[in-house]
């Protein structure tokens, strides 16, 4: 177990008391997966979600590797016989890698330097001379010319000052408070700045926007750091770091420099000089670089992981005849059946577009596979040609309308990968690696998550610069992604293909041929206790699949729910305190809901756990999944040209970005919905209003044809905000309601904290409504900031002067009217409308 305050901080970090922790820990050590702890032990961990039980992993992980690294410094240290007391707690102490590796930094062996020459040939304590800054006996030429010997190879006092100061600025490089400070600078002030190289001089480029692009080290978006980035590995950006840096190195200065005027100020001012731009800068730059490419690889791998969580759970069609197609021009369109279980069944070559145009027959045959096996539905890859198959498809379809049939544009991402990949092969050897895309697209309808777990989840097309990012990380996250959906939906162990199984809890991908083999061999599962007949499959890798894999039809109708085999013997007497056995309760769940569950706790199964328990018996082996919806395109719109503004049409959402969501609506190029136009509100995070999958009702508000660009809105369909009511002026400024507390939140209207939303960032200036991520301009660097006593008053803002204006109209429409005159002289009224006015902008300006 981690030390006590490395758990404190893993608490504050989560939000987690400590007690929780632990046993998060305890269970992760003692092999249990995010999965089977956020569903089956949530009485141990108080019911944490599978995010927060990441967090914990993630951080305990992190201290863990920061224990066994501390252990190795400690002992290099130590052999170099280095390792001094202070050091030693110091060491201790560390809750941070990077201050960890700051403290080993002087005592790392590293390649040969400068400094390293200058200490062989013994200008040490030349440079201790000049860093303690203290006249001596005699002055510092005098002293410098007792080191030049030609048998180390100083031939002049000029070369032993400067052998002396390169020791010196070694010395302040790996200085640990130099460190921090330049570290903490960089952070605070200093900017991503990005420039054109000369390949990119003359040509009109994708990232023309970012030739004068500078953004705080602090605030720069992950989407825009991840396109500065591209731009870089494409070879027509180049990047840096912004910093004052004369105000870095007088800074610096000021912190070593003892004596401005003294005999050693210019050369300690030239070390620290030749430290910051040699040593300290380059080495601090590229760490902080680094922390900016993690954090917004994190932040692009979470967006990524969130996009495919919600495609992997979208709506399944369900077991339905499916044709699928993949549209191809040149080669004609495949058509694959596939029956209510996924199976494949007939195939079919139609060319119903250019340049071969057989429309009549293309007809004939996909209306004849329709009769023949009932199909109930028609799923076209959305790739290149959909829009000019799905013309043909449609005015096909309306010939049969009678039987319902429909058809669905799905996206195709990675299909292509998955024909040709050795999971496609194995299954459909004798295929042609097209008519195995249009079977893949079929089934995507049928169930999405079932066949795009077949593919790696980088190729599945819903990230952000996901080919810009950590691949390693990339690839972990979104594995955890996939294995919280599998589990999320549950799997029939007799049905499920090994690129699922392998997926669920516990199991691994050999464990996953093993049991595909046993069920080939025995005819499948009857009881999920005859899992542990299979080899691989041992108690601990039962209890953390089990749960998660249903048998349906078998001789335990508590298999095919979600409910784990351990809580089994607390269902059974559930039933017999009832007075039913549990197949009749599972008929009648309602009965559940007559007995109090809190006399049936135990040990492994408590509150939350029986709170499942009924949850599950009400409904069994339910689908969190949403309803399958088909999005209705509207008739005759099957390309851009097509469109108008004005439009109102539905699609489906096939990815969300951090300033908007993309919206496929059926003409070969999807939409644009902007951060602005999502909501009739503000919206701080796209995915609070759309995820990947939904279907949505969009207006077009914005066509350009030529390039081609659709802009469309959510908003412009919702009806307008309803105005916030605010209590009479009288009333809030004297006191608060009767019933309310002085201090609470106003009777009418939302919240104080509410009223007035915290905008992370200036989106205006950020991202457009034409879909254009618009980085600012880099501003002129300043060679120096002035401190805060010394910096000039605040220029007044757009609202100040408006605020201005307001007051001096008002003071002047005040002379035409009554006079002002105080209450207590007892002279005439007040002028009750400029009091009125006066009051209106104490409170605009209080607002």
């Amino acid at each position: 177990m981690l030390e006590d305050r490395f758990l404190q901080l893993i608490s504050n970090h989560t939000r987690v008391p400590i007690p929780r922790v632990v046993k998060t820990i305890e269970l992760f050590s003692g092999g249990a997966t995010i999965p089977f702890v956020a569903r089956y032990r949530k009485d141990a961990t108080g019911n944490l979600n599978e995010v927060q039980l990441e967090a914990i992993a993630e951080q305990h992980a992190y201290f863990a590797e920061l224990t066994s690294r501390r252990a190795f410094v400690l002992d290099a240290i130590e052999k170099q016989g280095q390792l001094t007391d202070s050091l030693r707690a110091a060491i201790l102490e560390c809750t941070s890698q990077t201050l960890l590796e700051d403290l080993y930094l002087p005592y790392k062996k590293a390649k040969r330097t400068k400094a390293t020459v200058a200490r062989e040939k013994g200008l040490s304590p030349l440079a201790d001379f000049i860093w303690a800054q203290t006249a001596g006996d005699q002055p510092l030429e005098t002293f410098a010319q007792t080191f030049v010997r030609a048998e180390k190879a100083v031939a002049s006092v000029e070369e032993a000052m400067e052998g002396a100061k390169h020791i010196l600025a070694e010395r302040v490089s790996v200085d640990l408070e130099a460190r921090a400070l330049v570290r903490d600078r960089m952070h605070q002030h200093g900017s991503i700045a990005a420039h054109p190289t000369k390949n990119a001089e003359g040509k009109h480029t994708k990232f023309e926007a970012y030739y004068t692009f500078s953004e705080p080290v602090a605030k720069i978006p992950s989407h825009r750091y991840l396109a500065v980035h591209r731009g870089v590995k494409e070879g027509f950006l180049r990047m840096e770091l912004a910093l004052d840096d004369a105000r870095m190195v007088a800074e610096l200065q000021g912190k070593y420099l003892k004596s401005p005027d003294g005999e050693f100020a210019a050369h300690v001012r030239e070390v620290i000089e030749d430290s910051y731009q040699r040593l300290l800068r380059p080495s601090i730059e590229n760490e902080v670089l680094r922390q900016v490419q993690e954090r917004a690889d994190a932040e692009a791998i979470r967006v990524f992981r969130e996009n495919a969580h919600n495609l992997l759970l979208a709506p399944p069609a369900g077991p339905m005849t499916v044709i699928g197609v993949d549209p191809g021009l040149k080669t004609g369109c495949k058509l694959a059946v596939i029956d209510a279980t996924g199976a494949f069944v007939e195939s079919a070559t139609v060319f119903p577009t250019p340049p071969q145009n057989d429309f009549e027959t293309s007809e004939k045959v996909l209306l004849a596979l329709i009769e023949k096996h009932q199909a109930k539905a028609v799923a076209i890859g959305n790739g290149t040609g959909s829009r000019e198959v799905a013309k043909f498809i449609r005015q096909a379809l309306a010939k049969v309308s009678s039987n319902g049939v429909f058809m669905v544009l799905v996206n195709e991402a990675g299909a292509s990968i998955y024909s040709a990949s050795k999971i496609a092969r194995d299954e459909f050897a004798e295929l042609d690696v097209t008519l195995r895309g249009a079977i893949s697209i079929a089934r995507r309808m049928q169930d999405p998550l079932a066949e795009l777990v077949k593919i790696e989840p980088r190729h599945i097309g819903v990230g952000q610069y996901q080919h810009d990012v950590n691949q390693r990380a990339l690839r972990e996250g979104l594995h955890k992604t996939v294995v919280s959906c599998v589990n999320a939906v549950g799997v029939d162990v007799n049905t499920a293909s090994v690129a699922l199984l392998k997926y669920v809890s516990g199991i691994q991908s050999d464990t996953a041929v093993n049991i595909v083999a046993f069920r080939t061999e025995h005819g499948g599962f009857k009881n999920r206790r005859e899992l542990l007949e299979v080899q691989g499959v041992g108690p601990k890798v039962f209890e953390q699949c089990a749960g998660f894999l249903r048998v349906r039809g078998g001789d335990q109708p508590l298999d095919a729910t979600g409910i784990h085999p351990e809580a089994y013997p607390v269902v059974e007497q559930l039933a017999g305190r009832i007075g039913v056995d549990v197949p009749t309760l599972l008929e009648k769940p309602s009965r559940v809901d007559e007995i109090d569950l809190r006399a049936l706790e135990t040990e492994t199964v408590g509150a939350l756990a029986l709170h499942d328990i009924r949850q599950e018996l009400h409904k069994p082996g339910r689908d969190p999944r949403r309803e399958f919806k088909v999005p209705k395109f509207l008739d005759g719109v099957d390309s851009v040209q097509a469109l108008e503004e004005g439009m109102e049409i539905e699609g489906v959402v096939t990815n969300v970005t951090d300033f908007g969501a993309f919206v496929d609506i059926g003409v070969h190029q999807d939409g644009l919905v902007h951060l602005s136009e999502l909501a009739n509100r503000f919206v701080q995070d796209p995915r609070e209003v759309v995820r990947v999958g939904d279907v949505v009702k969009v207006k077009v508000i914005k066509v350009d044809k030529a390039l081609p660009r659709i802009s469309l809105s959510i908003k412009a369909l919702l009806p307008p905000p309803e105005p916030r009511q605010r209590p009479e002026r009288a009333e809030r400024r004297h006191h608060a309601p009767h019933d309310q507390p002085a201090g609470a939140p106003p009777a009418h209207g939302r919240p104080h904290e509410h009223a007035r939303p915290h905008h992370g960032r200036d989106r205006g200036r950020d991202e457009h409504r034409d879909g254009h991520d618009r980085p600012r301009e880099r501003k002129p660097q300043r060679d120096e900031r002035p401190r805060d006593d010394q910096r000039a008053p605040r220029r007044p803002s757009r609202r100040d002067k408006e605020t201005a204006a307001e007051l001096k109209s008002a003071m002047r429409g005040s002379k035409g009217g009554q006079a002002i005159k105080h209450a207590d002289n007892g002279g005439g009224p007040l002028n009750t409308q400029l009091a009125d006015q006066l009051a209106a902008l104490r409170e605009k300006l209080g607002a």
